[in-house]
């Protein structure tokens, strides 16, 4: 459970013309109506701290198509156990590891943190992406580190700290810019190795022994059988419900995480079609399916805005584009400001690169609904938290294509609809946002695992229509 205080890391550092654009937006003159200026004020500024910490728990899905959940439970408590008496000669308690009691595949472990951690002398500074990923439980890898001390060698104790801007120098020995302490850890590594020039360094640079957030590390651990996977994320394929022996699409399906769940849910029996426009992202895609031992997805480059064919088929596609009404369920995952990724402990872009996406967001739900069957389902998702790529769009949609119909969601863990966006009241309560400024003290951890999973969450949003 979390010992401290959430004044360790200060609000997510934003450009004042983004913070200015999130505040009108949950402020906002149906909010205000609804619960006052004082609390919409508090709930904003507590999104904005919640937003630059972890999660309050790890979620892990588990790969109940090749395995009995409780079975995956027992053998991931006993990798813990023997990662726990490697790391670590004092005695520990073993980390609790629950079912979650309304997703039949999801396994949720607690957070411990923020945690009292006295900062060592000699610093290394790591780029903000490794930073993040060592608040929610990493080890540091090579690539991450900017910056060490001048004669770091290997076994040598160094306090983490993560570049909030970017403006660290890569080889540097010394960093006086924005930064913030995430835990202490002993190299692996010599200086010399981890900044080589002829041969780049792999694997982990630094070991973490005394995160600011202690959870366990996942790196190679047992990777057919659980996929870490923020909470939202495994709700979202729920959501899809998809069946045995359908043709499935999801249009933006980097890095496979939600193309791997759909295909599992149906039993590895039908067809997922995943598209994504970087060809990297498409290997990924296709490494995560072989180590889930999956069968049923095909993954192809290409971008989804242009996936809809007007050619008269003389067959059903193999490849994109495809013809009109292809597909028995749609995933739209969509690109998006990310806003509600945590941690994130400080953002650089623009008002305008945020306010770049609704356009895009519109010209895959185009393709989508043209590509989707009667009869069939699209869900439509982001992580993010503004009102103009959540329910504005929703909005739009409805408004855009009669032939659509919000639907109910099941699970509907997260709450209703922000107010805002012209919805009504039922159309809100169709929709399912996740804010992570809902619950964030909690108490007794065992008692409030799941409460915490549910609540305390990246910020996302789902939204699920029928086309009739």
């Amino acid at each position: 459970m979390h010992t401290g205080e959430m004044s360790v890391f200060p609000k997510i550092s934003l450009k004042p013309e983004v913070t200015g654009y999130l505040r009108n937006v949950f402020l906002n003159k149906e909010v205000l109506a609804a619960v006052g200026p004082q609390e919409a004020e508090s709930r904003f500024q507590k999104l904005l701290t919640c937003l630059s910490h972890p999660p309050s728990t790890t979620c892990v899905r588990a790969s109940t198509h090749l395995a009995p959940l409780e079975d995956i439970r027992l053998s991931l408590e006993e990798e813990l156990k023997k990662q726990q008496k490697c790391g670590s000669s004092a005695e520990e308690p073993s980390v609790q590891i629950a079912p979650h009691p309304r997703i039949a595949d999801v396994l949720l472990l607690p957070v411990d943190g923020p945690r009292a951690v006295e900062r060592l002398s000699s610093e290394l500074v790591v780029d903000a992406q490794c930073g993040s990923a060592v608040l929610r439980g990493a080890h540091v890898f090579a690539p991450g580190i900017v910056a060490s001390p001048k004669y770091m060698k290997a076994g040598d104790m160094v306090a983490v700290f993560s570049d909030l801007e970017g403006r660290c120098t890569r080889g540097a020995t010394r960093f006086q810019g924005s930064k913030v302490f995430v835990g202490n850890g002993v190299a692996e590594m010599d200086r010399s190795a981890i900044f080589a020039t002829e041969t780049p360094a792999r694997g982990v640079g630094v070991r973490m022994v005394d995160p600011l957030y202690k959870s366990p590390s996942f790196d190679g651990l047992l990777p057919s059988m659980v996929f870490l996977q923020n909470l939202p994320s495994v709700v979202v394929g729920h959501v899809l419900a998809p069946q045995p022996g359908e043709r499935i699409l999801d249009m933006c399906a980097a890095p496979g995480g939600k193309t791997c769940h759909i295909a599992a849910l149906m039993g590895d029996k039908g067809e997922v079609v995943a598209l994504d426009r970087i060809r990297n992202k498409i290997d990924r895609i296709r490494q995560n399916a072989q180590t889930l031992s999956l069968q049923s997805i095909k993954a192809f480059c290409f971008n989804s805005t242009r996936a809809v064919s007007d050619d008269e088929p003389t067959q059903e596609a193999e490849g994109p584009p495809f013809p009109p009404e292809s597909f028995d369920r749609v995933l739209l995952d969509a690109p998006c400001s990310g806003l509600g990724q945590r941690p994130n402990m400080a953002s650089t872009w623009s008002l305008k690169e945020i306010c770049s996406y609704p356009p895009l967001q519109r010209k895959l739900f185009q393709a989508a609904v043209r590509l989707l069957k009667k009869g069939g389902v699209l869900v439509y998702s982001t992580c993010t938290v503004t009102l103009s790529e959540n329910e504005e769009q929703v909005a739009w949609a409805l408004s855009t294509f009669p032939c659509l119909s919000l639907q109910p969601q099941e699970p509907h863990i997260g709450s209703e609809g922000m107010l805002g966006a012209g919805l009504s009241p039922e159309q809100l309560r169709l929709l399912q946002r996740f804010s992570p400024e809902l619950s964030w003290e909690q108490t007794d951890a065992t008692a409030s695992l799941t409460r915490r999973a549910d609540t305390d969450t990246i910020g996302f949003f789902i939204a699920k229509f029928l086309k009739t």
